[in-house]
């Protein structure tokens, strides 16, 4: 199974490479290759999380990402409330409710369990999970995942994924957006860690490396292709908002051996 793994986390790196490759070299990507990368990467996340936390609590945490973020995503687009007025076009697929399209929850877990790593290094290293540690962890994986939206974003949105109805302060996006993000990283993670509180962890596992890394190459693809097509500034912005947590991730993940 960890062979597995790497093998998905090695696939998940290579075609978000081809992925940008393509993507500044002008061809349209969004109906196949899109899809597939985040697929590869949803795959990784799962079975890295299967083999590190359980398969109980994996097909838990499955279920509070997927639909939470599913559901805070379809009352966002019908109503604005939660991260501002937008809609998404056709180019990501079929859609929930005509809402949301269901690659949409996929991209929430593909992202929001490396970002639950991270913040568990910080919040807790030696494995003590009071209430208040669960919940500061919540809190700190809704500001690592919020800071992959910051470049994330405008790129998304110059590909014409979604449409933004206002014009925002940030690249024409809402601040109000953002909150949005954490609100549902948070709430997401937050219910997880009080659902899984009496599920005891295996003791093997695979390298949390992995998962940061994963991290890494959506961040690092993010910054680039924002540079490529003309928004060298939400690159920027993306990147100082994510770099302190890969290196958080890297100390704590990484160079200890996890």
């Amino acid at each position: 199974m960890r062979r597995i793994t790497a093998g998905l986390l090695i696939l998940y790196i290579l075609m978000t490479i081809v992925a940008v490759i393509l993507g500044v070299s002008g061809f349209h990507i969004s109906s196949w290759l899109t899809p597939l990368n985040t697929l590869a990467g949803f795959a990784f996340s799962i079975l890295h999380a299967g083999q590190r936390n359980g398969w109980k609590a994996t097909l838990i945490l499955l279920g509070c990402m997927f639909f939470i973020s599913l559901g805070m995503e379809s009352i966002g687009v019908a109503t604005g409330l939660v991260y501002g007025p937008y809609y998404y076009t056709n180019q990501l697929g079929v859609k929930f409710l005509g809402l949301v399209p269901l690659l949409i929850p996929i991209a929430w877990f593909m992202m929001m369990y490396p970002s639950m790593v991270i913040a568990e290094r910080l919040i807790m290293p030696d494995g003590r999970a009071g209430i208040l540690r669960r919940l500061g962890m919540a809190v700190i994986a809704g500001m690592v995942m919020t800071a992959w939206d910051v470049g994330m974003d405008p790129m998304m949105v110059a590909a014409g994924h979604w449409v933004w109805e206002v014009d925002g302060a940030f690249f024409g996006i809402p601040i109000h957006n953002f909150i949005g993000w954490w609100l549902t990283t948070f709430v997401s993670v937050a219910v997880y860690q009080f659902v899984t509180i009496r599920i005891r962890r295996p003791v093997e596992g695979v390298p949390e490396c992995w998962a940061i890394i994963s991290y890494t190459n959506q961040a690092a693809a993010t910054v680039f292709t924002n540079a490529y097509i003309g928004l060298g500034g939400a690159g920027m912005a993306g990147l100082f908002a994510m770099l302190p947590w890969i290196i958080i991730g890297w100390l704590g993940g990484c160079k200890k051996g996890g």
